[in-house]
């Protein structure tokens, strides 16, 4: 039997004035417990259930904080963990990031902290502002384009709208990246057929999975188990969506697209706010009442924020038999376009539910054309992405997308 060293800083501690919990995208779980008085930490412990590279960052992080004052605490990064630990491998790097974030979660949970001159009684954990971060302005600076790719509700086939969009941009001949950030339903990795994929790094950047021409990150590429649940407080959430915005070495891009979460709360928001001057957003519903509800609430929050609105699609627009070629529509009909009448933005088109479309999304096959006989959905998809590529290109705006920006 062999058993594993712990180091001094191993284990909870009792009455702490701060604490944090985060299962990091590797499965890894840890924990912080730390004990303050009115400038510094005093005593810094932890604990993990992950890998040899988990308990050495882990400990690391702790000893690096112990006896430091509050904003040199907020400073630590994970490089810093890294060589306190001995130099973690790059592979192991997130094991340093799960520690950081776990620290700076126990450390925002202090119910006070004494004013003093090296630490203000509302200090926090040292993070830019939306849109200050220098590595993020940068890698920002090389993307010509931004569109996000949002809905009101999930299951109205936003994912499967941003896969082709970015296909059919990169068969213009752009350079396009695609990047998922629906942290609890990453659907990309599975349209393109990319899941398993191994995410390589360079340095302390993450390189994206290449694929039909574009390139692709998504969560789902660095979760050590695809299929399970994401369980993420908010701001384990807000970090991660910063990193995978911030870290990924996108290079030179025409477009990039954004796979938005559903919704218009915490995580779309962030996104927005980390993404100044967004060039805008496309809209996903389906026709039926319950979902376009939903929709205007999109189009509201996008105003709210200053971001144009590209324009809408309807999904789900009906079901044309593939025996007989007779329409059914099983959601009702017109309610996309009604609404972006109503709301006075530009509405792109109607997608049919398409078989076959659906089956090679299923296979991992989103990225390949179905044969033109068969491939309803494909080329309603086309039409509406063409609005976009010249929106794009000429640099042309409608009345609303002019007001809102």
């Amino acid at each position: 039997m062999t058993l594993r060293a712990v180091p001094a800083n191993f284990g909870p501690l009792r009455g702490p004035h701060g604490h944090a919990r985060i299962t990091g995208p590797c499965g890894d779980t840890m924990e912080f417990w730390i004990l303050a008085d009115a400038a510094r930490l005093v005593r810094v412990a932890f604990t993990t259930d992950g890998c040899a590279h988990s308990m050495a960052a882990g400990s690391a992080c702790a000893r690096l904080a112990e006896g430091r004052a509050f904003d040199e605490v907020a400073r630590i990064e994970a490089d810093d963990v890294s060589a306190a630990a001995g130099g973690l491998p790059e592979t192991s790097r997130h094991c340093a990031l799960l520690a950081v974030n776990t620290l700076r979660e126990a450390l925002a949970a202090l119910p006070h902290r004494e004013a003093t001159a090296d630490s203000p009684r509302d200090a926090k954990p040292a993070s830019p502002a939306p849109g200050e971060n220098p590595v993020l302005k940068d890698r920002l600076a090389h993307i010509r384009h931004k569109v996000l790719v949002l809905s009101g509700k999930g299951g109205v086939g936003k994912s499967t709208v941003a896969v082709g969009l970015a296909m059919s941009l990169a068969r213009s001949g752009k350079r396009v990246g695609l990047l998922d950030v629906d942290l609890h339903g990453p659907s990309v990795p599975k349209l393109l057929g990319v899941e398993g994929t191994p995410v390589e790094g360079r340095g302390d950047a993450l390189l994206p999975v290449t694929t039909a021409g574009v390139k692709v990150m998504s969560i789902g590429l660095l979760l050590s188990n695809p299929e399970g649940p994401v369980i993420w407080r908010g701001p384990m959430k807000m970090h991660v969506i910063e990193q995978l915005l911030r870290d990924v070495e996108w290079g030179d891009l025409d477009v990039l697209v954004i796979d938005l979460p559903p919704g218009t709360g915490d995580e779309p928001l962030s996104i927005c706010q980390l993404i100044p001057g967004a060039d805008g957003a496309i809209v996903v519903t389906t026709p039926q009442d319950v979902a376009t509800a939903n929709v205007r609430r999109s189009v509201r929050f996008c105003r709210e924020l200053k971001l144009p609105v590209l324009g809408v699609i309807e999904n789900m627009s009906g079901f044309v038999c593939p025996s007989c070629g007779t329409t059914t529509f099983v959601f009702g009909s017109g309610g996309g376009e009604r609404m972006a009448v109503e709301m006075g933005v530009r509405f792109l088109g109607r997608v049919p539910l398409d078989a076959q479309l659906a089956q090679a999304g299923d296979r991992g096959l989103a990225s390949e054309r179905c044969p033109q006989s068969a491939a309803a959905g494909r080329e309603a998809l086309e039409r509406a992405f063409a609005a976009v590529l010249a929106s794009l290109d000429g640099e042309t705006h409608t009345e609303e997308e002019r007001r809102t920006r």
